[in-house]
């Protein structure tokens, strides 16, 4: 199996379009591999890290696709002395490509806020919070995503059909006094990553999940009679990555791997 460079970006564009990413994201093709080189095997990652370098050269792939841009910011020089210069050098010497979805995979149908709403149950009435402007006519397709369960649900019952869902032991809740009583959540607000921003305008929900908030945030949330779930960052968009990797080998003649060396940095120890 085998496919061009150009074939692979834009499978990927399909998926993930980059027109749908945040104006301040930095999406799509990052690193460009050899001219004319066949795309054979794709590692997938959230964060494109030295070892998960290490990992997808040893796998001997042409390319990878990071869910982060490992390019952000505006870049002067490549350095060995910077980590991430480096990396991109060697990934420059390597002759590897990079791809990165980000932003534009949390907006798309199908993307990272639909996979994450799932893992309560199922939604109806499901739209973005903050909808696209290149789809004014269609409230499915922006970022983040809310709705109302179809079979309202405790607190702890959405924790624990949760937990697996993300192949996590363990989350963080700030549960409101009214759930932790026994009343049932219904309206849930989702965002893969960190939410406390996108978060601002979303009103009269029972339940946000996010990876991540601010302390303040959080409190006001509980006192205004919402819980909150947090994961940690990636660990509400690292169960996409089989799913995305399945959805481009579907497209176009590639083998995938996904990174076993990837991981959220932060562990509960």
């Amino acid at each position: 199996m085998a496919t061009t460079p150009q074939e692979l970006t834009d499978a990927l564009d399909q998926i993930a379009p980059t027109r749908l990413a945040a104006d301040w994201d930095n999406v799509g093709l990052l690193v460009e591999g050899p001219a004319k080189a066949a795309i054979e095997r794709v590692l997938f990652c959230i964060d494109l890290t030295h070892p998960v370098l290490n990992e997808a050269i040893e796998a001997d792939v042409q390319a990878i696709v990071a869910y982060h841009p490992p390019i952000f910011g505006g870049l002067k020089r490549l350095t060995r002395r910077a980590p991430s210069q480096n990396l991109i050098l060697r990934l420059i010497e390597s002759g590897i490509m990079v791809w990165s979805p980000h932003t534009g995979l949390d907006a798309a149908p199908n993307g990272l806020g639909d996979w994450l709403i799932e893992g309560l149950g199922e939604v109806k009435e499901r739209e973005a919070i903050e909808p696209s402007a290149l789809h004014p006519d269609d409230a499915t397709i922006g970022m983040g995503r809310r709705g109302t369960l179809t079979t309202p649900s405790s607190i702890d019952d959405l924790i624990a059909k949760l937990k697996p869902y993300l192949g996590l032991e363990h989350v963080r809740a700030a549960i409101a006094p009214k759930h932790r009583d026994g009343a049932n959540i219904s309206r849930v607000a989702v965002c893969p990553g960190a939410g406390g921003s996108l978060f601002g305008g979303v009103r009269k929900v029972d339940l946000l999940l996010t990876g991540e908030m601010r302390h303040h945030d959080v409190l006001s949330r509980v006192a205004g009679g919402t819980s909150v779930i947090l994961t940690d960052h990636t660990n509400t968009e690292r169960g996409y990555l089989p799913i995305l990797a399945k959805r481009v080998s579907d497209a176009v003649a590639i083998e995938t791997v996904v990174s076993h060396i990837d991981t959220d940095p932060l562990h509960v120890v």
